[in-house]
This record gives C-alpha cells, structure tokens and sequence, in this order.
C-alpha cells in the first residue's frame, strides 16, 4: 500500500544536511513497512537491524557508540558492506536500545555521510528510563494509521484519492455517493494496516475486526510491559471508558465516568501516559479564539480521541453491520465516530493541532478550533447532512470569523460559512 510519509522521507534523503531520521509512531502504525520500502525503492542495499530480536549487535553498542566501531561491528555481524552513499541502516525498535538511540547523536555530528533511519514506538522512546535523547541531532517524522486518501489507494482507487487531491469540486461532487460509500467502509476497517491490507484483500469486516481487538489486546499488553504496576488498572479504565465519554454530548473527559468520585487527580498520570505513547489524542479547550491558540489553551479541560476510528469501534464493541448499513444502534455513536474521523485527518493528513471551545457551561460548544494560514477557523463537525449550526452561527458573528462545517452535504459557500464534504475536507481546506 502507498503511504504519503514516503514523499517526506524521499526530501530527507536529498537534503545536504540530512541528521539520520527517528520514524515515531504508535504500535502497528506501519513504522517498519515502511523503512524497508523506502529502502528499497531508493537505495542499492538496506542494512537492517530489528533490537528486539539482534540480541549480538546490543552487546555491540554497549562497547562503543564510536560511528567507525560501530559500523565496522555491523558490517561484520550483517555481513555486508555499508556503503555510505548507497545502503540504508534501519535500526528498527530503537527502543529496546537506548545507546543506539544515544548513538545517533555521535553519527549526526561525525559521520552525518550515513544515512540511517531509526523506527520507534511513542510507548518506548517516551519512556524509557535512562535514555539520553539526542536532541537537535535527529529529524523527527510522525507516522499515523492510514488517512481516508491512503485507504482509497489500498482499496485500489489510486484515482478517485487523486481527484480528491486535484481540489476540483464538480469533478468529486460528480463522485459522492461513491465516496460516502468508501468513507462508511473507512469508519469500521479504520487506518490500521494489517486490518486495511485484510479488508483489501478480502473484503471481510469480520476479520479487520478481529485483528483491531488483536491490535487492543496487544496495547494492553504493552501497558504490563512498560507501565508502573500501579498505574495499570488506572490505564485500563481510561482507556475502556473512551468510548462512553465520546458518546455523550459535548464529548469533554469527565473523571466522574471512569468510576465514582473519580479525581483529577487519581487518573492524570494515566492519561499523560496514553498521551504520549500516542495511543490517545487530547484535544484541549480554549477559553478564547486567540492567536496562537495554544496560548489560551486550558490543561484541565480536554476531549479524549482514540488513535484510529477502526479501534474506536472495537473498544467500543459497536456492530460492524450497525455502521455499514447505519441501523439505530449507530444513531447514537455516529457523532463519535465522525469527529473521531475528523480529527485524524486534521492531525495525520493536514499537519495542525486542533482545540474545541466552550464556555464554563458547555453552552455552544465548538467542536474545533484549527490555526491555518495565519487565521482562526472554527469547525462544526456534522454526521449526515444536517445543515443546522446555531452554535457555529452565534461564535463566528461573536468574534468575526468565517466558519467551516464539515458534513456530509456537498461544498458550498456563504456569506458566514463554507460547507466542506466529509469525504474531501481534508483536501479542500
């Protein structure tokens, strides 16, 4: 399947003043596919080490973290040469090595000539003890599941993501039904490989279904794994109580619904654990629409969003067939899983950081705030083609801005608000 972080990796390549690159991401986002598929495309021959399975080349960067040792070392154990110009050095799971982390420090500052691409998991890199960050010393690059565009490829409709991205309205509007149809497939299969590259080759929602609970059972597996002991039964009731707080109305975390009398206090490690193994995204209020937004952002006020919309079902064990034929137990949950899907496309295909707004009581709410172009745009999210937006109408004539819904109608504009088709929003903002 085509992944878009490629084009990025390829610029990396052809900088003069390349550092070796750290490939970050959640578990089972695709991080290895697709080093290895960069290498092969552009290079001659990749060099490729995998720590949680090459248990010799640990016992090598214990001894040096020198670029000439260690190449040589490597060289060796592989037995391959490494030609700087024309091999690809992969360490992949970085984590379970933090001197090979460390180590690209000392290749960024003397022998940048390497080209070398680093994979790791938020969970490891964020936190393991004792692990000198090479700050400054490596580009960073942020892997995410699969955005609607990347899923219409792996469907095998590389032309119909290509209109998306030629902007030309009439040419998707002409489309839509068809669109509509892929982005409902989207909402239960998601932007997980290994359930996208099943349900392409299968057509089968039963089985991407079961590799999404393979997928939640392998993160809560990884919080044993990494996480205090104490912490573990706080991060299993965040994590499982996701579902309900994003079906109810104005989505805002309330503690209250992990269990009774829960505090701030009690799950907030919790969270900022989720947080930055990227399992979670908090989407925090804002108490004003001011430049830059995170200046007005408020810590102890957020939403909490899954990392994929296909996980979001699972953990939320909402019927296959309720979404794909939109049955009355969907009713509910549609709101959920439309700004679920809003939102990492905002995040994966658009780069930005998105907020809501509110007033203390919840009373026309935002459901995001975006920075774009040196301006504010505030977002009202719709799951169908309810063209209502009381709230959006009262905020953008409060502080002068021009709105944008997101539904399923057909683009079109207004004095006060443009209307942005779900299936192409990400395309066309």
């Amino acid at each position: 399947m085509e992944r878009k972080i490629l084009e990025r990796l390829e610029k990396w390549k052809n900088r003069e003043d390349r550092k070796p690159l750290l490939l970050e991401g959640a578990r089972q986002v695709g991080k290895t596919w697709v080093a290895k598929e960069f290498g092969s495309r552009f290079y001659s021959q990749i060099a490729y080490i995998n720590f949680d399975k090459e248990k010799s080349l640990k016992d090598v960067f214990a001894r040096s973290l020198s670029p000439d040792m260690l190449i040589s070392s490597i060289s060796a154990v592989l037995g391959q040469r490494i030609d700087p110009e024309n091999t690809l050095l992969i360490f992949d799971e970085v984590q379970e090595e933090p001197r090979a982390l460390t180590s690209l420090k000392y290749f960024c500052e003397d022998a940048p000539q390497y080209n070398i691409i680093a994979t790791g998991s938020f969970m490891g890199i964020a936190l393991h003890q004792g692990t000198s960050f090479p700050v400054g010393k490596v580009q960073l690059e942020k892997m995410y599941p699969l955005s609607f565009t990347e899923f219409l490829e792996a469907m095998g409709h590389k032309q119909m993501a290509d209109i998306l991205g030629s902007g030309d309205v009439e040419a998707i509007t002409s489309l839509k039904e068809t669109y509509k149809d892929y982005l409902r497939m989207y909402y239960v299969v998601g932007g997980m490989p290994e359930a996208v590259k099943s349900f392409a080759a299968n057509r089968d929602y039963n089985i991407a279904r079961d590799i999404q609970n393979e997928i939640i059972e392998l993160y809560r597996h990884d919080f044993s794994k990494h996480a205090p002991v104490t912490m573990i039964p706080r991060l299993n009731q965040v994590w499982d109580s996701i579902p309900a707080q994003l079906s109810r109305e104005n989505r805002k975390f309330m503690y209250g619904q992990i269990a009774k009398g829960s505090r701030a206090k009690d799950f907030e490690a919790a969270i900022t654990w989720l947080s930055d193994c990227g399992l979670i995204h908090l989407v925090h209020r804002v108490s004003k629409p001011g430049m830059p937004l995170k200046s007005y952002s408020e810590m102890s006020a957020f939403k909490i969003f899954l990392n994929d919309v296909g996980l979001l079902g699972a953990l939320g064990e909402l019927e296959v067939r309720a979404v794909v034929e939109g049955s009355r137990i969907f009713e509910e949950f549609k709101g959920a899983m439309t700004e679920q899907y809003v939102l990492q496309q905002l995040i994966s295909e658009m780069k930005l950081t998105p907020y809501y707004y509110s007033t203390e009581n919840s009373r026309g709410e935002i459901d995001f705030l975006i920075q774009k172009d040196g301006k504010i745009l505030p977002i009202e999210v719709k799951a169908e083609e309810n063209l209502q937006a009381k709230s959006l109408k009262a905020f953008t004539g409060k502080f002068d801005m021009h709105g944008i819904r997101i539904s399923m109608s057909d683009y079109r504009e207004q004095d006060w608000l443009t209307n942005y088709p779900l299936y192409a929003f990400a395309k066309l903002l």
